[in-house]
């Protein structure tokens, strides 16, 4: 109950007005490079605060420019907000990459390439872009998250292999724009895509889902637009883990999407395990005619009982 109550309060401010009887307080901290703000760093102002409550957010507004650092949000770091003024103009950045090697010479790996690091629970992100500048080099991420119940709104992500990777938790994405060659949306976290922009840059895969044995959703991509540069073909995604779960509801998809839809990565288990469903799918590479035969067109009444309030427990506000 307890877990369940904290969730909801996460995403619902009504329901925190209710449980208690006045407006709760918020810490407000500007970062801004030409040195207007208390920090000029957006790190830096991370790190001025220990942590936030339900109570008392922290509220990080980040003035228009590139910011080129890592940014890390610590697992006590719970209700911190960044918010740019526009996702164009505000750029949070820096360069690392899978095959970089560390102190002692060995490769860096994929999962220590982040610009930004989620570890934190109840982490919003407002009209900001999240990017990693290494270019096609292989593995390199913009975007890690490992806590719960982080949001994203108006907030551009920007990679080449691996741009995003959503690593647990319950996670939501509205109206933002995601760019990648490679398996640029992974992970094991259920999350869900709201009238987002995805764009391939290369010909490859969108996601790489790693969803738990038992876990009743991975990636729900809701309304969402896919397309990509001239001449490219791309999957909408192949199985990381076998049970790997990724849905699209009334998605618009250009040419770039190739007809068969859905790729094995070359496990044939993962015909009777993965999940690969779609509802209502338009434009050219929308078409159910030439899909693989082990994915699933869902049926109207099947689709309309996959909502944010299902599958979060809570509205999203």
């Amino acid at each position: 109950m307890k877990l369940k109550l904290t969730f909801i309060a996460a995403l619902s401010p009504l329901f925190v007005s209710c449980v208690s009887l006045h407006r709760h307080t918020q810490t407000d901290i500007t970062v801004a490079e030409d040195g207007s703000g208390q920090f000029k760093s957006v790190q830096a102002a991370i790190m001025s605060v220990p942590s936030g409550s339900v109570t008392n957010p922290v509220i990080i507004h980040i003035k228009p420019g590139t910011y080129h650092e890592l940014i890390y949000i610590q697992r006590e770091k719970s209700y911190f907000k960044l918010v740019g003024e526009n996702a164009t103009n505000t750029i949070l950045t820096f360069g690392l990459y899978a095959g970089m090697t560390n102190l002692d010479g060995k490769p860096l790996g994929t999962f220590k390439t982040p610009s930004t690091t989620i570890d934190a629970d109840n982490f919003t992100a407002e009209n900001l872009t999240l990017a990693n500048s290494a270019g096609p080099v292989g593995q390199a991420l913009a975007l890690r998250v490992d806590g719960d119940h982080a949001i994203f709104r108006n907030c551009r992500f920007l990679g080449w292999q691996d741009t995003i990777l959503l690593n647990r938790g319950h996670q939501y994405l509205e109206n933002c724009y995601i760019e990648g060659h490679v398996d640029f949306i992974f992970g094991a976290a259920t999350a869900w895509f709201e009238k987002c922009h995805i764009h391939c840059l290369g010909t490859g895969y969108i996601t790489a889902a790693s969803t738990p044995q038992g876990q009743v959703y991975g990636f729900i991509f809701s309304n969402c637009r896919i397309d990509g540069k001239p001449g490219v073909q791309t999957y909408l995604g192949r199985p990381w883990r076998l049970y790997a779960n990724t849905v699209y509801l009334n998605c618009e998809m250009s040419e770039v999407v190739r007809p068969a839809g859905w790729f094995d990565w070359n496990k044939p288990q993962a015909h009777q395990t993965a999940r690969y469903e779609e509802f209502n799918s338009t434009g050219p590479g929308g078409s159910p005619k030439a899909r693989v035969g082990w994915s699933k067109q869902l049926t109207r009444s099947e689709a309309g009982r996959i909502t944010v309030g299902k599958v979060f427990g809570a509205p999203v506000d």
